[in-house]
């Protein structure tokens, strides 16, 4: 039998920092009084932590506020120019990296195309480290103020040491991402699921947000999910859940990327759309095609919608969320013309049940979402505990 794990005075500490923290980043600008009924922990915890914070430059006062009777209150916020975060998107036809504040404000941006059958992972790798010097000189910051880079990809992550990526559509089998990041790199690197990144990005700040149990999916040229239970993102026993793209819908139908048959991505990722329309795949620019087809009304479209709308019944019967949230680039435009047709699919194939509980709605952030989502990667470390940049940066 296991002995319980004795927590040091230290340990409480730190995680009652964590606590203040995220509540402040979350529910702030708050005063302390707000601050300690917001967290439970007493006023002169809040007031010390608070203190220290203020010293280090993490927090910063944002005005005042009239208290009863006595003296303004003072307001504090996390100090968004603290630390920066690199977000990067790894996908079929770009590697997109982005600069954050902490506040998530995008400082700068830079984009390197792909060629959807060539995904060289040195290549991949070159294209983040100099997308990060690129975004850093534009942005004006110094690499000492950078707290991390989270980097969104496709495919299985295992977490570890090396950070092994398995994304069969990319031909990548067990590639060791993060060893190969911490060479060309001093930053601290987290990597995870690119669909799950985005699911991040929107239950924090987007259409997920106050969702407890969610699901929040990507679609693009591939096609997955994350699920929320709890207000926590389930991963699985290997980290692999959340794979609904690779899910069946058809026994023995369309081949898909991944090898298998029948898959829901080989039905309703963007370029089983356009392969389906009868739109060559190989030279064609599949956002500006997929977007033509939507203006055109092509029958191919309301045959997706009824694919997409079943993939979301299965959702909806297995987890029974409240929210599902629609994003990716695909998924966007998608909604954005289909959404009524997806939900009566959706209504067809679910119990009633669970369906008269779920909200179906699109995704706030746009199709930047994934750089975004991995950039919160960065930020959940911070939130948790709280790196030191090198020079505590300033506005």
């Amino acid at each position: 039998m296991a002995r319980p794990e004795r927590r040091t005075v230290r340990d409480v500490r730190k995680g009652n920092q964590s606590m203040l923290l995220r509540t402040l980043y979350f529910n702030g600008p708050a005063s302390r009084n707000e601050l300690t009924r917001l967290t439970g922990l007493s006023a002169a915890t809040v007031s010390s932590m608070t203190g220290d914070l203020l010293a280090d430059n993490v927090v910063v006062e944002a005005g005042h506020v009239e208290s009863d009777g006595g003296r303004p209150r003072v307001i504090l916020r996390v100090n968004p120019f603290y630390g920066y975060a690199i977000g990067v998107d790894v996908a079929d036809t770009h590697v997109r990296v982005e600069l954050f504040d902490l506040a998530m404000n995008e400082k700068a941006k830079v984009e390197y195309a792909l060629r959807p059958a060539r995904h060289d992972i040195e290549l991949v790798v070159r294209h983040i480290l100099a997308g990060i010097d690129v975004v850093l000189a534009d942005g004006g910051v110094s690499a000492a103020q950078v707290l991390g880079v989270g980097v969104g990809v496709p495919g299985i992550v295992e977490r570890g040491g090396d950070v092994l990526v398995h994304a069969k559509t990319f031909g990548w089998d067990g590639v060791p991402l993060g060893a190969l990041m911490r060479a060309g790199t001093a930053f601290p690197v987290f990597v995870d699921n690119g669909a799950k990144t985005m699911g991040q990005a929107e239950l924090w700040f987007g259409a997920g947000r106050g969702a407890g149990d969610a699901v929040i999916v990507l679609i693009g040229s591939g096609v997955g999910a994350t699920v929320v239970t709890d207000g926590t993102t389930f991963r699985g026993v290997s980290s692999s859940a959340g794979e609904w793209g690779h899910t069946k819908i058809v026994v023995n139908g369309r081949a898909c990327r991944c090898g298998g048959r029948g898959c829901l991505e080989a039905y309703v990722g963007a370029e089983a759309i356009l392969d389906r329309a009868g739109i060559a795949t190989q030279t064609a620019d599949w956002q500006a095609e997929l977007a033509r087809l939507l203006e055109s009304g092509s029958p191919v479209l309301e045959e997706t919608a009824t694919y997409l709308g079943v993939g979301l019944s299965n959702l909806i019967n297995l987890i029974n969320p409240e929210r599902i949230v629609i994003g990716g680039w695909a998924g966007l435009l998608l909604g954005g013309h289909l959404l009524a047709d997806i939900r009566a699919a959706s209504a067809d194939n679910s119990l009633a049940q669970p369906y008269a509980a779920t909200s179906i709605v699109l995704g706030h952030l746009g199709p930047d979402a994934v750089a975004l989502g991995a950039a919160t990667l960065v930020l959940e470390r911070f939130l948790s505990s709280r790196p030191t940049a090198q020079i505590p940066a300033t506005g």
